[in-house]
């Protein structure tokens, strides 16, 4: 890409009403050209590998499939690729597990559509962005020497396969259906279950289903809101 040439925008959401306002919002942008959009994880990897774009706009719950899966891919498989991840997921858990991961920045959902576009122009700079209550939270850990999540969030423990695993049951889903769908094996959800019940000091898997679907349905709300045009 050159100084001349527009940055080419992937966008991977499941919601068809979430990728056509972000499309809407890239259209009046002579900067920014929309290389393609994907709704899953496959149809997304598909779309890198044919043609790599300057920025992946990703969500990070993307059906049955798992947008974290995704950055972890493309990380790996596509360093070139920068990524910013747009969620509704929470951010002051996710942001320091993803920027470890190496993601240029993560967007909350119910930002506005000027915020959304400033934090893709940073990323598309080379920049990283985070919300500003988000860089003073990692600033503090950096000057604390520890992560200032864990004061406020004990899930924040949890390892980032625990915390797929504990999403899902959050959501209602069986232990068969989780060792499929994350390729484990029943035996390995279960030693899982196990070890966060042990992390979140709970007695039973009961306490860990009520636990962990309080915790999806606190951090749930319009997941499927496209960053408004303006405030």
């Amino acid at each position: 890409m050159t100084m001349a040439d527009p940055t080419r925008i992937l966008i991977v959401d499941d919601h068809p009403f979430v990728r056509e306002g972000l499309k809407q919002l890239l259209a009046g942008q002579s900067e920014f050209v929309l290389q393609g959009e994907a709704a899953s994880v496959q149809a997304a990897q598909t779309a890198i590998a044919g043609e790599e774009p300057d920025v992946a706009v990703v969500d990070l719950a993307l059906g049955p499939d798992d947008g974290i899966e995704l950055v972890r891919w493309i990380r790996s498989d596509h360093p070139n690729v920068r990524v910013l991840v747009l969620s509704m997921q929470d951010e002051a858990l996710y942001a320091e597990r993803l920027l470890r991961l190496g993601v240029s920045g993560y967007v909350m959902k119910n930002v506005a559509g000027t915020d959304f576009l400033g934090a893709l122009r940073k990323v598309a700079r080379g920049q990283r962005h985070v919300s500003s209550a988000m860089g003073e939270r990692l600033l503090s850990q950096v000057a604390r020497g520890r992560s200032p999540a864990a004061d406020e969030d004990p899930v924040s423990a949890l390892t980032d396969r625990e915390l797929e695993v504990f999403r899902l049951i959050g959501e209602g889903i069986s232990t068969r259906e989780i060792s499929q769908r994350l390729d484990l094996s029943m035996k390995t959800v279960d030693a899982h279950r196990r070890h966060m019940r042990e992390k979140l000091n709970l007695r039973s898997t009961s306490e860990l289903i009520r636990y962990a679907t309080q915790w999806v349905s606190d951090r749930g709300g319009a997941a499927d809101a496209a960053p408004s045009g303006t405030h």
